[in-house]
C-alpha cells in the first residue's frame, strides 16, 4: 500500500498532463501512487497516459466512457480507486511543489487531522509570476477544532490544496457532486461541516497555473451557465451547513460568496454589454435577496453598493459602480454626506453607504477624482481628448492642471460643467511620447501638493492608431493606455542596446575590472560611496560624506545610485550602479565607503582602503548565522569570506555589536568603536522643516512609525505587515497617523480605505527624518529598534510570529521579549490598548529602556562621524571632541 494517492483529473489536455504527473513523480515522498482519471478525452490523452504508465509503475489510468461535463465524476473515480490511506487531488494543468506530499503527510500524521490545507500560489503564464491566494488565511501553522472556530476559512473552498484522510471521506460518504460545475464548493461545505479537526500550514503546496487562452471553468465566466452553476453551488452549500446543524455559519458562507464568487463577475462588468449585465442581475438577484443585511454590512462597501444596485435593478449604475472595484479603483461620480455618513450616488440609502472607505477623509495627494474620456479624436500624431472630471468630495478649489504621460506634461484648461464637475480638452503630440504609459491628470495646489488619477475610457472601444502610437482602453475597467510601436530608429536603438548588453554581461564586466586594477593605480583622493546597494542617500555613508564636506577635506566623492536620484544633493557626482562607469570608478577609487557591501566578487584594488559602516544592529542573526550562509555549502560561504576580507575598517556602534555581530560577520580587522555615524542626527537633529506638511499630517495627530522587517521565506509578499491596519484606523485615526515604512525588499500596497490613517513612506530615502518626526515606533524584529532607542521615545513590538521567526525563519541571537524596551504584543487589541495608554506603558518600561540603551546605544554621543573621519581619513579632530581608542581585532 502506498502512503499517498494523487488523483490527476484530465480532459483533452494531453500536452500538459506530463508536466502535472512528473511534478508528482518528482516528489520527495517516493512511496505514492498517481491515478490519472480521464474524463473521456478525445485527444492524445490515452496515448500520453500509456507512456507515463510505462515509464513509472506508480502510475495508473482510469478512463470514463462518456464525458461527465465537469470535475466531480473523475475525482470520485480517483477516490474509489485509491489504495492509500491519504489522497490529494491535482488538475492536469497544474503542478505540485516538490515537497508538497511529504510535508502534508507529515502534518496530517502529526496532528491526527481529517485533512490538511496549505497555501495555493497562482502561476501566471507565460511570465511565471506567482501570487499567493489569500495569504492571510495561511499565515500561521495551526490545528483548527472545527470550522466554527475559524469560519473565515470558507474562503478556502479548494479541494486541490488539501491532503485528505481517506477514512474520513469514506466514513462520511463525502463525494463530489457530478451535476454541477463548481463541485468543489459543495464538496468543501460538506468537508467543513463534517471535519472534527483539520490543520493549516503556511507553505505553498499547490501551483495553480493560469493561462489566458486556456478553457478552464474558472476562466469561462462570460457564459451565463457558469453564473447559474456558481449560484446553485452557493445554495447547495448553504443547505449542507443547515442540514448538519450549522445554520449559524450560513452567513459566513454567504459572505464568501459576496467577497469572492460575486466579485469574479463584477470585476469585468464595465466591459460587458447592458444585455449581459441585465441577465446576470436576474440570475443572482434571488440569491442576493436571501442574504441578511448584517452580512451585507460586513463586506467591501463597493461590493455592497453593487449588490444594492442589482437588487434595485439599476443596471446602468451597476456598470458605473463596478469600475470602483479594481484597476484604478475609481471614486463615484457623485457622493453625498449626511450626518457624518458618506453615500455613493445622489441618494442616501443604507445599501449605498461607503463611509468605511473614508474617501471623504483622504489627504489631498491621495484624493480620488474620477476622469472619464468622453471623446477621442486625432490626426497625424496629435491626440485630442475631451475629459469629464468628477469631484465627488469637493477637494478642488484653486489649482493648476496638466496631463502627464510618457515624459510629457501638457497644461490643461479646466472649466466647471453646467451639470456639475468639470470639463476639459487637451491635445497631446504623440511624436514626443517616450514609452508606454497610462495618462494621468494632475491637479496641483498652490502649496505644491499634487493629486493625480488615471483616465477611464470605454472598455469596449476599438483601438485607435495615430502615427506610431496605439490608443487603447486597458483591462476591464478601461484605463486609457498609449503604446508606441517601435519605429525603425527605435528598433535600431534597441538592437544596439541588445548588442551592448551582450558585451556588458556581469562576467565580462568583472573580467575587465580585474584587468583594470592590475594596470590602473587608484586615486587616493577619489572615494566611492554607496548606501543600501545604491538605493539611497542615507545611513552612515551619508553621515561620513557630509562630515567630509563640512570639513572641506580634499576628497573627490562619487555616489553609487541604483535608482531614485532625487534624494541626492544636486551637486553630488553620481554613477549608476552596475554600469561601465561604475566599474571604472570602483577600479580607480582609492577609498570605498558603504553600508551593505560592494559587489561580492569584485576584489579590492591594491592600495584602496575600504570603510564598512554596516547598516544596523539588533536581535536578528546575520553573516554566517543567517539563513543564506547557515548551511555548510562552501561556495556562498567562501564568497562571503573573500568579500569581508576586503574591509580595512568596520564601524561598531556598541559593545554588543562587537561581541556578537563582528564574529558572525567573520571579520578580524580593525574595529572603530565610536558609535554609529548615522545616529549622530538622532542625537542632535530635528525633522526637516515642512516634513509634517508634506506628509499631510494634521497638527493635532500623533505619529506612529511602523517599520517591520521582511520574512526570508516570503520576500516581496507583503506578509511582514502583520497588524490589521483597518482595525488600527478604526480605533486610532482620530488621534494618530501611521507612517508605514516597509523593508526595501518588501512589496505592500496600502489599501485605499486606510489612506486617511496610513501614510506609505517606504520610498522616503532618510529614515532618520521619520524617526525624529514620529512620537513612537512600532516594529517587530527590525534593527531600527536600536537606532530608535537613541531618541528615548516609546517603542512597541508586534511579534505574533515570534516562535516561527526565531525557530524556522531568520533566527535570533537574543530573546526579544526579555530585553524589549516596550511591550511585546501579539494581537491588534493589545496593541490598540497600549497606544491608548502609551505614557503609562512607556513609563512602566523605564528600567528596561535604560538597560536596552546601555546595551546598544552607550557609544552614541553624536560625534561618531567626526571620530570616524578623523581616524579613517586622517583628519584632525575639532577642538573639544574627546578621542576614544580604536580596537584592533575582534574585541
Amino acid at each position: 500500500m502506498p502512503e499517498c494517492t494523487v488523483v490527476v483529473i484530465v480532459y483533452n489536455d494531453a500536452d500538459r498532463l506530463p508536466r502535472a504527473v512528473r511534478s508528482v513523480l518528482g516528489q520527495t515522498l517516493r512511496d505514492l501512487e498517481v491515478i490519472i482519471c480521464d474524463d473521456a478525452s478525445t485527444d492524445d490523452t490515452p496515448r500520453v497516459a500509456g507512456e507515463l504508465i510505462r515509464a513509472d509503475p506508480r502510475v495508473r489510468y482510469v478512463r470514463r466512457e462518456v464525458n461527465s461535463g465537469g470535475c466531480g465524476a473523475p475525482r470520485n473515480d480517483g477516490l474509489d480507486a485509491a489504495l492509500s490511506p491519504y489522497i490529494l487531488f491535482l488538475d492536469s494543468d497544474d503542478t505540485l511543489p516538490r515537497h508538497a506530499c511529504k510535508s502534508l503527510l507529515t502534518e496530517i500524521e502529526r496532528t491526527g487531522a481529517d485533512f490538511v490545507s496549505g497555501q495555493i500560489s497562482r502561476v501566471f503564464e507565460p511570465s511565471g509570476r506567482q501570487q499567493r491566494y489569500y495569504p492571510q488565511l495561511f499565515r500561521k501553522r495551526r490545528v483548527v477544532e472545527g470550522i466554527r472556530e475559524e469560519p473565515e476559512l470558507f474562503l478556502d473552498c479548494f479541494c486541490t490544496n488539501k491532503l485528505f484522510d481517506v477514512r474520513f471521506l469514506r466514513r462520511n460518504a463525502l463525494r463530489f457532486p457530478e451535476d454541477i460545475l463548481y463541485e468543489d464548493h459543495v464538496f468543501a461545505a460538506g468537508m467543513y461541516a463534517m471535519a472534527r479537526r483539520f490543520a493549516v500550514v503556511p507553505w505553498v503546496v499547490y501551483h495553480w497555473h493560469r493561462e489566458p487562452a486556456a478553457g478552464s471553468i474558472s476562466l469561462s465566466i462570460k457564459e451565463m451557465v457558469n453564473v447559474r452553476h456558481r449560484v446553485e453551488a452557493a445554495k447547495r452549500s448553504d443547505d449542507i451547513l443547515r442540514a448538519h446543524g450549522l445554520a449559524d455559519l450560513v452567513p459566513h458562507r454567504q459572505r464568501r460568496f459576496l467577497r469572492q464568487d460575486l466579485r469574479v463577475y463584477l470585476n469585468p462588468m464595465p466591459s460587458r454589454d447592458l444585455l449581459w449585465a441585465k441577465e446576470f442581475a436576474s440570475v443572482v438577484r434571488p440569491y442576493l435577496e436571501r442574504i441578511p443585511e448584517e452580512v451585507m454590512e460586513r463586506i467591501d462597501p463597493m461590493v455592497k453598493v453593487c449588490c444594492h444596485l442589482i437588487r434595485s435593478d439599476r443596471i446602468e449604475d451597476l456598470r458605473v459602480a463596478a469600475r470602483s472595484l479594481n484597476g484604478p479603483m475609481a471614486p463615484p461620480r457623485e457622493a453625498i454626506m449626511r450626518e457624518g455618513r458618506t453615500y455613493w450616488g445622489s441618494t442616501a440609502a443604507p445599501g449605498t453607504d461607503i463611509t468605511r472607505l473614508r474617501m471623504a477623509e483622504l489627504p489631498y495627494t491621495a484624493s480620488r477624482l474620477r476622469h472619464e474620456v468622453v471623446a477621442i479624436t486625432g490626426a497625424g500624431t496629435r491626440l485630442r481628448l475631451a475629459v469629464r472630471t468628477y469631484d465627488p468630495f469637493g477637494v478642488l478649489s484653486e489649482w493648476t492642471a496638466a496631463l502627464r504621460c510618457g515624459g510629457l506634461s501638457v497644461p490643461m484648461e479646466v472649466r466647471p460643467s453646467p451639470d456639475g464637475g468639470y470639463e476639459s480638452e487637451v491635445t497631446v503630440d504623440l511624436a514626443r511620447l517616450r514609452g508606454r504609459c497610462h495618462p494621468r491628470i494632475a491637479f496641483t495646489r498652490p502649496d505644491g501638493l499634487t493629486t493625480t488619477d488615471q483616465l477611464l475610457a470605454d472598455p469596449t472601444m476599438e483601438a485607435i492608431e495615430l502615427g506610431h502610437v496605439r490608443v487603447t482602453a486597458e483591462g476591464t475597467a478601461g484605463v486609457l493606455r498609449l503604446s508606441p510601436r517601435p519605429t525603425a530608429k527605435a528598433v535600431l536603438a534597441r538592437v544596439k542596446r541588445a548588442a551592448f548588453r551582450r558585451l556588458s554581461t556581469p562576467r565580462i564586466k568583472l573580467n575587465v575590472y580585474k584587468a583594470l586594477i592590475r594596470v590602473v593605480p587608484p586615486r587616493k583622493d577619489l572615494a566611492l560611496f554607496e548606501a543600501d546597494c545604491g538605493k539611497g542617500y542615507t545611513g552612515s555613508p551619508r553621515a561620513v560624506y557630509e562630515e567630509i564636506r563640512r570639513r572641506g577635506l580634499p576628497v573627490s566623492a562619487v555616489w553609487s545610485v541604483a535608482r531614485g536620484r532625487a534624494a541626492f544633493p544636486r551637486d553630488a557626482t553620481l554613477v549608476r550602479r552596475g554600469s561601465w562607469r561604475y566599474v571604472w570608478t570602483m577600479a580607480r577609487a582609492g577609498i570605498w565607503v558603504d553600508s551593505h557591501g560592494f559587489p561580492l566578487d569584485y576584489p579590492k584594488p591594491r592600495g584602496t582602503r575600504y570603510l564598512q559602516t554596516w547598516h544596523g544592529q539588533g536581535i536578528k542573526s546575520i553573516g554566517f548565522d543567517a539563513p543564506d550562509l547557515r548551511a555548510d555549502f562552501p561556495g556562498p560561504r567562501e564568497q562571503w569570506r573573500r568579500a569581508v576580507a576586503r574591509w580595512d575598517a568596520l564601524i561598531s556602534p556598541s559593545t554588543e555589536f562587537s561581541r556578537y555581530f563582528v564574529p558572525a560577520l567573520g571579520y578580524t580587522g580593525p574595529v572603530l568603536r565610536y558609535g554609529s555615524p548615522r545616529c549622530d542626527a538622532l542625537v542632535h537633529g530635528s525633522p526637516p522643516s515642512g516634513l509634517r506638511e508634506r506628509l499631510e499630517i494634521p497638527p493635532d495627530r500623533r505619529i506612529l512609525l511602523y517599520a517591520p522587517t521582511y520574512r526570508d521565506g516570503a520576500k516581496s509578499s507583503g506578509i511582514s505587515v502583520r497588524v490589521d491596519l483597518e482595525a488600527l484606523a478604526e480605533a486610532l485615526a482620530d488621534e494618530w497617523v501611521l507612517l508605514l515604512r516597509t523593508h526595501p525588499v518588501e512589496r505592500f500596497r496600502v489599501p485605499q480605505h486606510v489612506r486617511h490613517f496610513v501614510r506609505p513612506v517606504g520610498s522616503y530615502s532618510e529614515i532618520n527624518d521619520l524617526m525624529l518626526l514620529s512620537d513612537a515606533l512600532l516594529t517587530d524584529y527590525s534593527s531600527v529598534m536600536c537606532d530608535y532607542a537613541v531618541t528615548g521615545k516609546p517603542m512597541l513590538f508586534f511579534i505574533d510570529d515570534w516562535d516561527e521567526y526565531r525557530l524556522t525563519e531568520r533566527g535570533v541571537n537574543t530573546d526579544l521579549p526579555s530585553i524589549a524596551p516596550g511591550p511585546c504584543v501579539t494581537t491588534d487589541a493589545e496593541l490598540i490598548e497600549c497606544l491608548r495608554n502609551l505614557p503609562a506603558v512607556h513609563a512602566s518600561f523605564a528600567g528596561k529602556y535604560a538597560a536596552f540603551r546601555a546595551l546598544w546605544c552607550a557609544d552614541e554621543r553624536g560625534d561618531a562621524s567626526a571620530k570616524v573621519v578623523a581616524d579613517f581619513f586622517g583628519a584632525p579632530l575639532a577642538a573639544g571632541v574627546p578621542e576614544r581608542p580604536v580596537l584592533r581585532g575582534v574585541p
